[in-house]
């Protein structure tokens, strides 16, 4: 490791050169500037581990020389440790309150200035240390987002006569919500959304499982019970997928105490119909010649929570210009600076009368969203589906 770095700021050569004598026998680098001003390129050059500062200076004094560098997030955390003649108790305060370490009174005690300079060295050390840390996290959390983003599809499946659109947008760098939509082997559609309990790391790996299972589950019969050949029906095959997930997650990783609200449907593209399951989810909204038609409350429990727990499957006719809307509770959930929630009703009032398609809707809701959140920090996943009959 490189022996620390000093910058002394002090306009009086005789100062400058009783301190680096002081500093000769510490193991430290030190360089010198005459003013404020060098003092500040210094800085920008030298990146110094300590500054030891003079107030009383031409050009610019010490106190502005504070000012400029705790407003430079660049250069805030190195620590500065004031050393001047000027000692009366409003500049010591001031001193301080500017963000410097310490204040030494000129004379100083060589004992002390030692002390002092040790204690800011190791500060600075630790803050240098944490910062490493933060930034390897950061990369870590970007993998990881990079990662996740993988197991949302890249692009929705395109089938003649319907129309799919999606909105996804994470609180964090990783998120516990997750969409999907893809064709089964027999040419009919699913689409999912999710969210998992809680937030951060531990909700991203899990909405990484959910999201896996639902996909093997419904698209190969690897996990079928032995000896089960027959075609399935559409309420057969979402049976099989919840139960199976629901099941997986709550023995596996029973001590995890992780679950999800989903809502899973399969789209007949032939027949115009849905078959679905809400698992503890918001409750989608059908639109019909731009009304809210109905809505699909729950059919079941959360999954992933309670072992055998019982799904109960539906079926509605989808007809044509039937919009459907799907969404997490990040929707409702939203806040606005004035702490007030986006709800359920601002969202059907958002597509009251709006005869669009599944895009320009998700386009909508966007922008109801963005403008209701204003500056308030979002802190919720936000995530939306939208399916429409064309034909």
């Amino acid at each position: 490791m490189p022996n620390p770095k000093i910058l002394i700021v002090d306009d009086e050569p005789f100062n400058v050169d009783y301190l680096e004598q002081e500093l000769e026998d510490s193991n430290c680098e030190t360089v010198s500037a005459v003013n404020g001003r060098e003092a500040l390129d210094k800085v920008q050059a030298e990146s110094p581990d300590l500054i030891l500062l003079d107030i009383m200076m031409p050009v610019m004094d010490g106190f502005e020389v504070l000012r400029h560098l705790k407003a430079d997030a660049a250069v805030r955390d190195i620590p500065v440790i004031v050393i001047s003649a000027n000692n009366d108790l409003q500049s010591v305060v001031k001193g301080i309150q500017l963000g410097a370490e310490d204040y030494l009174p000129k004379p100083f005690e060589p004992t002390l200035l030692q002390a002092r300079i040790s204690s800011s060295l190791e500060k600075k050390r630790l803050r240098d240390v944490e910062r490493l840390y933060l930034k390897s996290l950061e990369r870590e959390l970007d993998i990881g987002h990079r990662i996740q983003q993988g197991f949302l599809p890249s692009e929705l499946p395109r089938v003649k006569g319907w129309e799919i659109a999606a909105y996804f947008q994470a609180a964090r760098e990783v998120a516990g919500d997750f969409y999907d939509a893809f064709l089964l082997p027999d040419g009919n559609l699913l689409g999912v959304v999710g969210d998992v309990c809680d937030k951060g790391v531990g909700a991203a790996l899990f909405m990484t499982l959910f999201r896996s299972l639902i996909r093997v589950t419904a698209t190969t019969n690897v996990l079928r019970a032995a000896g089960e050949t027959n075609a399935w029906t559409h309420a057969e095959r979402l049976g099989h997928v919840v139960s199976f997930t629901n099941n997986y997650i709550a023995e596996t990783h029973c001590e995890a105490n992780m679950f999800a609200t989903l809502f899973v449907g399969i789209f007949d593209l032939q027949a115009g119909t849905l078959t679905y399951a809400n698992c503890g989810n918001e409750h989608p909204l059908l639109l019909r010649d731009g009304k809210v038609a109905a809505t699909l409350p729950p059919t079941g429990p959360v999954v992933g929570l309670f072992s055998d727990a019982r799904f109960a499957i539906k079926e509605i006719p989808i007809e044509r210009d039937d919009l459907l809307v799907a969404f997490t509770d990040g929707i409702p959930d939203s806040k606005n600076a004035d702490n007030e929630f986006f709800g359920t009703q601002r969202l059907i009032e958002a597509l009251d009368g709006a005869d669009l398609s599944a895009a320009a809707l998700v386009e909508k809701v966007e922008d109801q969203l963005h403008r209701f959140i204003g500056e308030a920090k979002q802190f919720d996943d936000i995530t939306l589906l939208a399916v429409k009959k064309c034909d």
